[in-house]
């Protein structure tokens, strides 16, 4: 691949805390490579066989319940890394990884964890400390889908795409990345036809305008008032 310039990380967990010499070191073991969007990275269950850094654009954790339903338990930034088995001592992936948009990631193999959590103390502190806001967001969805109403559920889900990727325009708040009526539906364990109902009664009401895989939020504040009633 081309060489990576060390300061495009610079600021990047987990390389914020490390020396441009460090960063060197590790970004010569890595490998880059582009994903359409829909690619599934890895899936569910497969063995961990890379970790990896994502670059630019956009993934989808998918995790799979025990009656076969899909949930769309976290979205992924640039700079996060993600498929971090190792750091769960496991062996597999807990979930699945999806390209929500066009992407682009480093990747190392899983064998290299170990050296790089040693030799590099800002690199493991950072991966720990982005691992635990991690479980903390899925578990504050999880317990959304069992604990709140549906129109809840729905706002908060896309406050969180919000604060993650959006994008002031003219006309509001834009997700940057495609997000449809059925991820939302993935997202808050609520079907399909709720998902679309409410979508339509928020853009007559001027919260939301929603196209196929396009979101703008209109009104924040009052997107902000549903996820809190």
């Amino acid at each position: 691949m081309p060489k990576l310039d060390e300061s495009l990380l610079t600021g990047l967990p987990p390389f914020s805390l490390l020396e441009r010499v460090q960063i060197r070191e590790i970004l010569d073991q890595a490998v880059s490579r582009r994903y359409v969007e829909g690619t599934t990275i890895f899936g569910e269950g497969h063995d961990a066989d890379r970790f990896y850094l994502l670059l630019d654009g956009y993934l989808r954790v998918v995790r799979t319940t025990p009656g076969g339903d899909q949930i769309i338990v976290l979205h992924i930034s640039p700079g996060q890394l993600f498929g971090i088995a190792p750091a769960l001592q496991r062996d597999t992936y807990p979930a699945s990884a999806i390209a929500a948009a066009e992407s682009i990631a480093l990747s190392w193999p899983v064998r290299v964890w170990d050296d790089f959590t040693s030799r590099y103390p800002g690199f493991a502190s950072e991966s720990y400390k982005t691992l635990g806001q991690r479980l903390g967001q899925i578990q504050e969805t999880l317990t959304e889908m069992a604990t709140q109403a549906v129109e809840k559920r729905v706002a908060c889900a896309l406050l969180r795409m919000v604060h993650q990727s959006g994008r002031k325009t003219d006309k509001g708040i834009e997700i940057a990345f495609p997000v449809t009526r059925q991820n939302i539906s993935d997202m808050t364990g609520t079907t399909l036809h709720t998902v679309s109902r409410l979508l339509s009664a928020w853009q007559k009401e001027g919260i939301v305008e929603s196209t196929r895989k396009h979101i703008v939020v209109t009104d924040p504040h009052a997107l902000v008032v549903l996820s809190e009633a």
